[in-house]
């Protein structure tokens, strides 16, 4: 997969014209909340609806005696209406897994065989036992696979990673769609580059007047909304998808191209920054296994997630390696964390904040 990964990436890179371009600069306003005229994004709306259902249907077998199926995890995944059981009405077209970088379907498809499998168990768990994994103090329940990972939060973190940060970073941001046409407008949708970056907007999952409004934010909306206090996202990523819009409607593509760069770089700051909250999570609970399960299979899934970002600041091995520190595998069948230790998660923090270049004292305020 990694191989596969770099190489897609690497065709995909284009180079885009760089200059500045400040508000009014070059004759128009970049306004304050997205309101653009004809502005579409119901499918990605509907695709992170479909994703709220989907986690909140793997996380019930963290209930005990709630078996989970395989196929109503895989019928939300591709919609499917044989299996899918929504609770809400989606269109046809519209799924998670064809949005999903290849490669990667069967490797989610896989854990959701082995998380139904995995509620099944009637056991507690241990180290080698699937089962439910309670908090010290009786508070939490956790489904964990044989190895301690909780299957459910790495499959949602990472089909955010996998389909909605790849497809707005690297597919909508990607060449083949911001050399769309920019002149033919499309009553309510804009012209084809327009939509595009509304589609780009829509997977990100907050309000058209974010951050001043966080009303309803989901997924990457609220993660940043997390580091937001250490890192300053909220604002940087929203201003960057602000000036590429008002740019691609006003022809100024040299500003929509620093805005892609811009975007891409904030929303990298999500990922990773989330990552190093989960890490920093986990050392606070080094004493309740069940929490610090609970966080590292959060922090791996972030890890994860930032392989999809067209210009990421790791490398694939960089990110194996993250990986292999903390569960001894970069492949989530083999992670185990009942072998992770604070010096391998420290280790990992530092590492991740150092490529980020970032220092110890914002590293340990995430």
């Amino acid at each position: 997969m990694r191989n596969l990964l770099n190489a897609f990436l690497i065709l995909m890179v284009a180079t885009f014209s760089m200059s500045s371009c400040d508000d009014g600069t070059d004759g128009y306003d970049i306004p304050a909340t997205y309101n653009f005229e004809n502005v579409s994004y119901a499918g990605q709306t509907q695709r992170l609806s479909m994703l709220a259902e989907l986690a909140a249907y793997a996380k019930s077998g963290s209930t005990a005696g709630t078996i989970v199926t395989a196929d109503k995890l895989k019928g939300m995944y591709s919609n499917d209406p044989n299996n899918a059981d929504f609770a809400n009405t989606y269109d046809a077209t519209k799924q998670l897994k064809n949005k999903t970088f290849s490669s990667e379907t069967a490797v989610f498809e896989g854990l959701m065989d082995d998380l139904a499998t995995a509620s099944q168990s009637t056991m507690p768990a241990s180290d080698g036992q699937a089962g439910i994994s309670t908090s010290a103090d009786n508070e939490k329940n956790y489904l964990l696979n044989a190895n301690g990972l909780e299957l459910a939060q790495v499959i949602e973190k990472g089909i955010m990673g996998a389909c909605l940060y790849y497809q707005a970073t690297s597919v909508y941001f990607g060449p083949d769609k911001m050399n769309g046409d920019n002149e033919t407008v499309e009553p309510g949708e804009g012209t084809a580059m327009e939509h595009h970056w509304d589609e780009a907007f829509g997977y990100l999952g907050v309000p058209v007047d974010f951050p001043t409004s966080t009303d309803g934010i989901v997924f990457w909306g609220k993660y940043s909304n997390t580091v937001n206090g250490v890192l300053s996202t909220n604002q940087g990523l929203m201003d960057a998808f602000l000036k590429g819009r008002a740019a691609i409607s006003n022809k100024d593509l040299p500003a929509r191209d620093e805005a892609i760069v811009e975007a891409r770089a904030e929303w990298e700051e999500i990922v990773a920054g989330s990552a190093i909250h989960y890490l920093n999570s986990a050392l606070a609970n080094t004493g309740d296994f069940t929490r610090r399960a609970h966080a590292l299979s959060e922090a791996l899934a972030f890890i994860y997630s930032l392989n999809f970002n067209l210009e990421k600041s790791l490398t694939n091995t960089q990110i194996d390696e993250l990986l292999t520190t903390i569960g001894g595998s970069a492949d989530f069948n083999n992670i185990n964390l009942y072998n992770t230790t604070d010096a391998n998660i420290t280790a990992v923090k530092n590492q991740l904040a150092t490529y980020l270049s970032w220092d110890e004292a914002t590293a340990n305020a995430l």
